[in-house]
């Protein structure tokens, strides 16, 4: 479902603040994956997401999503195929418009927009029973703007609004980060249900090693832009933080210090 073959990026190119965020960097998904992704600050793991959806071109190398090359798609064009949530609960979402409009954008992204009623009854029904699933009470607030609601309940829309129409990909990008631990565990589990039912290839980031264990089929270690560790199945099922904190510390040297604490 996701193929990166040898992608780069380096930022700066040529100056004293170069950067580079992707060192030829390969990584394939199956259908159905679930994939969580760790590694210290500057590992390369939001580059890595940014680069998939296409928020700037790679230097070199080739990615597709369901067998089609995306490459030299700008992320407009991949929108499509992909659902994305933010870790800041305030993107991702239309704050002055309510939350049924938000919904109707999502079901509408990728598609072609005619002049017509921009909610229907039959979507109405559709957006009632997908928000009673998340259990936040959504479903009774349908025009509510979405500017009034928590940063736990926009997170959680957000959240299905990138999974209304089943993207080929979804990408979660720390999206639980800013959120307080209660509330964060109420979309993981929102995360994990929507995931598992649809069978959505899924990457995430996180910096929560616990949560990196406990979800997801397969997980991968980034560092200084490249993938330095990847386990999956029952292997991964065993794993323990302390293994993980391990890996990390061969893998990042002195740096591991100032990393520990933030991946702990």
């Amino acid at each position: 479902m996701l193929s990166c073959k040898e992608i780069y990026k380096t930022f700066n190119p040529g100056t004293i603040n170069e950067k580079k965020a992707l060192c030829g960097v390969s990584l394939d998904l199956a259908e159905g994956d679930f994939v969580t992704v760790i590694g210290g600050n500057g590992a390369g793991k939001s580059t890595l997401l940014n680069a998939i959806a296409g928020v700037w071109p790679v230097d070199a190398g080739s990615i597709s999503i369901g067998g089609e090359d995306v490459t030299g798609l700008p992320d407009f064009k991949r929108a499509r195929l992909i659902g994305r949530v933010f870790q800041d609960p305030m993107t991702g979402t239309a704050a002055t418009m309510q939350i049924e409009e938000n919904l109707a954008l999502a079901k509408r992204r990728g598609k072609s927009r005619t002049l017509r009623w921009g909610v229907t009854r039959a979507e109405r029904e559709e957006y009632k029973a997908q928000l009673a699933t998340l259990n936040l009470g959504l479903e009774d607030r349908l025009t509510t703007k979405v500017g009034l609601l928590s940063g736990g309940q926009r997170q959680a829309l957000t959240l299905l609004m990138a999974t209304l129409e089943k993207p080929k990909l979804l990408l979660l990008d720390e999206h639980t980060a800013a959120l307080d631990p209660k509330t964060a565990e109420k979309v993981l589990e929102a995360t994990e249900r929507i995931v598992t039912e649809h069978g959505l290839t899924t990457l995430m980031i996180t910096h929560n090693m616990k949560d990196a264990i406990v979800h997801g089929n397969r997980l991968i270690m980034m560092h200084e832009g490249r993938i330095i560790y990847d386990v999956a199945g029952e292997a991964k099922q065993n794993l323990r933080v302390k293994d993980l904190l391990l890996k990390f510390e061969q893998a990042a040297g002195a740096e591991f210090a100032n990393d520990r604490m933030m991946l702990n």
